[in-house]
């Protein structure tokens, strides 16, 4: 017999918690009429001024199949505007513009319009079709301006049914808890404690006298189960495929990032101690804490998303929760080729860096990609090896049969007890591993990375923050001196090239894109100074009309270092054939 959950009296247990227009249009531009094409692919030149210049040699005449537009002069006028909108403005120009500034653009272009396709047409009415095309810029391009979307501080910027339902939520979920019993909740299958859940919850809405539809009922349930078995209202963001980042910033703000943008969600919390349930819950699952006195804390949900929490006193607004979620579809070197990350010779040179086991570092800023790279090279690791990784929150998804997770541990409430990244990379040098990976390096460990590299662990590999390949070195040779080894600067130099073979670089463009920028190898020392040289590198091109950057990937054509690595493997013409392209 399951398990009953409710009962007319409680059976015992607490309850549970739950780029710019403001510099003006270049001059003589021209305003390309396509008359096959109302909306042009590239365009001549951006508007820089007040004057819009259209050349004589574009022929105005619209297609027979717009004729109907072009019974009136200025519905004529409104379509040969609508052509070339596209041209004249970019989503970022119009958000740096004022709408005078748009609108005195707008008035300059029908006005040369109609003087080029000779249409008579009064100011008042040239002012008509500017008004038009100034709702079409708005609607077609982007917002004019700084946009003025709501901040989200309170409920009543949510739509009416949400905070119906989210009101008598907040109603049903005391009641529902007076008829809980905990311990028979927690043995239950998430489907059967749903329907018992259902039953109850249809006769308190009765019993308040609260009107909701079956289906609203069904997302009422839903919310309650979040509440007392998930993560309350970030259960329906973490179950969203499409988003891959969630940040929290106190109980009436939360973003997520979709597709490379930052988007303003309708979640929220009850009030900060119910944010703060749920930071506990995240972090109490993994064996850690969050509170005034420990208010930092990182973490990772039972699926391996990263989080990190950050508590009051340190967040003004309340707890700040962000979440790298983690992707069940794995990101390989074939699948960028599909996103556009790298090039199909750039791809081949990184499987074979893998492959002859090159010491290998992963470079870039915050969200640039640096774990999907490090995941995606360590594919190639032979499915013999045994690989170690070290990471402060475990998150890296290897593939390979044999692999020794570990992770760092924090202080208990005595201050004592504490595992950090130096701690186990000496152990794991003791745990006979072929490759050691770290999920990033960030302090003293790197001394112990780099000796671990240099003596008979090749192939293993890290990730650094940092924007360049040169200031990637820089910074490792600074993370050096922060063990307290007090070494020369030249001796950490030699550590470094010694040990080191390739930097990739890889940065999360404007358009949200991620792009590997540079392949860099350390080459070895000149003096006092690392000598290193690019194998391949991005050049930005400029951007299509959805607004994705275009760019190429580049190969220097230079001979690879590692190219004997290569010949040993077996891989040196392979090599030779992705650097000639």
């Amino acid at each position: 017999m399951k398990p009953q959950a409710f009962g007319r009296k409680k059976l015992g247990g607490g309850r549970s918690p739950a780029g710019g227009f403001g510099v003006g249009f270049g001059k003589n531009t021209t305003i390309p009429v396509s008359p096959t094409d109302p909306r042009p692919a590239t365009p001549n030149a951006k508007p820089a001024n007040d004057t819009a210049v259209v050349p004589d040699e574009i022929s105005t005449k619209v297609p027979e199949a717009n004729n109907e537009a072009s019974e009136g002069t200025v519905d004529r006028l409104a379509v040969l505007g609508d052509q070339v909108l596209t041209k004249c403005f970019t989503a970022d120009e119009l958000r740096m513009a004022t709408k005078s500034e748009v609108t005195t653009k707008l008035f300059a272009i029908v006005s040369d319009l109609a003087e080029a396709d000779e249409l008579e047409v009064s100011e008042q009415e040239k002012r008509d079709v500017a008004t038009y095309l100034l709702n079409e810029a708005q609607s077609t391009i982007g917002p004019i301006g700084e946009s003025d979307k709501p901040t989200n501080k309170d409920n009543e910027a949510k739509p009416d049914k949400l905070k119906a339902l989210l009101d008598a939520k907040t109603r049903i979920q005391s009641l529902l808890m007076e008829h809980i019993d905990p311990t028979a909740a927690a043995m239950l299958p998430r489907p059967e404690l749903a329907e018992q859940v259902g039953e109850v919850v249809g006769e308190l809405l009765v019993q308040e006298k609260i009107n909701l539809n079956l289906k609203e009922q069904k997302q009422l349930v839903t919310l309650l189960l979040d509440d007392m078995l998930g993560l309350g209202p970030l259960e329906p963001l973490l179950a969203d495929e499409t988003i891959s980042d969630i940040m929290v910033n106190g109980p009436n703000q939360v973003y997520v990032e979709q597709k490379g943008r930052l988007t303003l969600t309708d979640v929220s919390f009850r009030d900060n101690q119910h944010l703060m349930n749920i930071a506990q819950r995240i972090v109490t699952a993994v064996g850690r804490r969050v509170d005034e006195s420990s208010p930092i804390c990182d973490a990772r949900l039972a699926d391996g998303s990263r989080v990190n929490v950050i508590a009051p006193p340190l967040a003004i607004d309340g707890a700040s929760i962000s979440i790298r979620k983690f992707t069940k579809d794995k990101i390989t070197l074939d699948k960028m080729l599909d996103f556009g990350s790298i090039s199909p010779p750039l791809a081949k040179v990184l499987k074979i860096a893998g492959a002859c086991r090159l010491n290998i570092l992963i470079s870039g800023g915050t969200g640039s990609g640096k774990t999907t790279m490090l995941n995606a090279l360590s594919r190639m690791i032979d499915q013999g090896e045994r690989v170690v990784t070290i990471e402060d929150a475990a998150e890296l998804q290897l593939q390979q049969p044999h692999v020794v997770r570990l992770e760092t541990r924090p202080a208990n409430l005595e201050g004592s007890g504490e595992i950090d990244m130096r701690d186990l990379v000496k152990n794991a040098l003791r745990m006979r591993p072929d490759r050691i990976i770290l999920g990033e390096i960030r302090g003293g460990e790197a001394i112990d990375m780099l000796q671990a590299m240099n003596t008979g662990h090749d192939g293993s590999m890290g990730t650094i923050h940092a924007n360049r390949p040169r200031e990637a070195l820089t910074r490792l040779e600074n993370m050096v001196n922060m063990a307290g080894l007090n070494l020369p600067p030249k001796a950490i130099r030699e550590q470094v090239s010694a040990s080191l073979d390739l930097i990739v670089q890889v940065q999360r463009m404007r358009d949200g894109g991620r792009r590997t920028t540079h392949v860099t190898e350390v080459v070895g020392m000149e003096g006092d100074v690392i000598t290193t040289q690019d194998l391949f590198k991005y050049e930005f091109t400029g951007e299509d009309e959805s607004g994705r950057l275009t760019g190429t990937f580049k190969s220097t054509g230079v001979r690879p270092h590692f190219l004997t690595n290569a010949e040993y493997f077996g891989l040196d013409r392979a090599l030779m054939d992705a650097m000639n392209g």
